[in-house]
């Protein structure tokens, strides 16, 4: 399977990029800076570029399977999230794909029926800018025509291991016994191209928990 990775400079770009070429996808990532992605793989494609400058999204696309976006996973771009939404769904569309992937926010799960996880007290609030540019970009990627999936991570994400051992919910934040909602980026990741692999949330959304 071919595809086009974008956000791959950040942690969970680069894990999905990682994922996808041990399950032998031809990967190509579209960066605006080269030199700070050191990957190197015989499928793995290098193409310079912003996804936020015209038409780059699609010319990168073009000839691929899926887009996968972890755009929003490195610091100062989560004002930028609805404006690339927007982008990457016209990049998508103009390449002739219509499946995309968007490795997204867990702000907008459910904790409760009608309550997000950042309306909640004890959401840190300098958190909310970024948890409402997620919601924003949701609300765009969910409106769009393509065949989209929407991934949230739980409620904690951080670098640690590859188990292959998760849970999958949907809407509501998925916790452990004792209250808990966390996930490696490595699983995260892994969750991701198990959907890419053998897709089952079409046009809706899943989250990724222990």
């Amino acid at each position: 399977m071919k595809i086009l990775v974008l956000g791959a400079e950040g942690p969970v770009g680069r894990h999905i990029v990682k994922e996808a070429l041990k399950r032998k996808c031809e990967v190509t990532v579209l960066l605006r800076d080269p030199s700070l992605f050191n990957e190197e793989h015989a499928a793995l494609h290098i193409r310079t570029g912003d996804l936020l400058a015209p038409g780059a999204i699609a010319s990168a696309a073009v000839g691929c399977d899926a887009v996968l976006s972890a755009f929003g996973s490195e610091p100062g771009e989560g004002p930028l999230l609805p404006e690339a939404a927007r982008l990457i769904i016209e990049g998508t569309r103009e390449a002739g794909v219509s499946r995309l992937i968007i490795a997204g926010g867990s702000g907008t799960l459910l904790t409760a029926p009608g309550v997000r996880l950042m309306d909640s007290p004890d959401y840190p609030e300098e958190l909310l800018p970024l948890a409402q540019a997620h919601a924003d970009a949701y609300d765009i990627f969910a409106q769009s025509d393509l065949e989209w999936t929407y991934v949230s991570p739980a409620a904690w994400i951080e670098p640690g291991r590859r188990t292959g051992n998760f849970r999958i919910g949907t809407t509501l934040l998925v916790t452990d016994d004792e209250g808990h909602s966390r996930i490696s980026v490595e699983d995260f990741a892994a969750a991701i191209i198990d959907e890419l692999d053998d897709p089952n949330f079409i046009r809706s959304r899943f989250t990724v928990a222990y």
